[in-house]
């Protein structure tokens, strides 16, 4: 269980390093594109949403590799041991979804609720971020 706290921490350092970086990016990108103002809302939106789809990769691998590398626990239910399945469980776990159908065992449980509390939180920051971009540009008057 130790390395599962110390795996866990790097999961959450990690993802929220690559949050914060695409946060970033997109705030010095967006306002210097040669979009339409309301435009540069779709860019923050399909911006965030690749910088999550990169969290939850990043999960994927770890599930892929603690799993079958470190021997850290295992998966109960349907589970099919390739990356689309991890890809797949971790996006689960990162939305709080739960389905059920894939279940973590062993240490990969711990893994698995704190990524579904980082992923709370970096949903949460993004809405924020996504908030202050619709204040910018949603209501400047656009020129045709």
């Amino acid at each position: 269980m130790p390395y599962a706290f110390g795996f866990a921490a790097l999961l959450v350092v990690t993802s929220t390093l690559l949050h914060y970086e695409s946060l970033r990016l997109l705030s010095s990108w967006i306002p210097h594109l040669r979009i339409r103002p309301r435009a540069r809302l779709l860019a923050v939106i399909f911006g965030v949403f690749l910088g999550h789809l990169l969290e939850i990769a990043c999960y994927a691998l770890a599930f892929y590799y603690l799993h079958d590398h470190f021997d850290l626990g295992s998966f109960g239910g349907k589970f099919v041991d390739n990356f689309a399945t991890y890809f797949y469980f971790s996006a689960e776990s990162y939305t709080s979804i739960g389905m059920g159908d894939i279940y973590p065992l062993g240490s990969l449980r711990l893994i698995t609720g704190v990524e579904a509390l980082n992923g709370l939180l970096m949903v949460g920051w993004s809405a924020s971020f996504t908030y202050l971009a619709m204040q910018r540009y949603w209501n400047v008057i656009e020129r045709d």
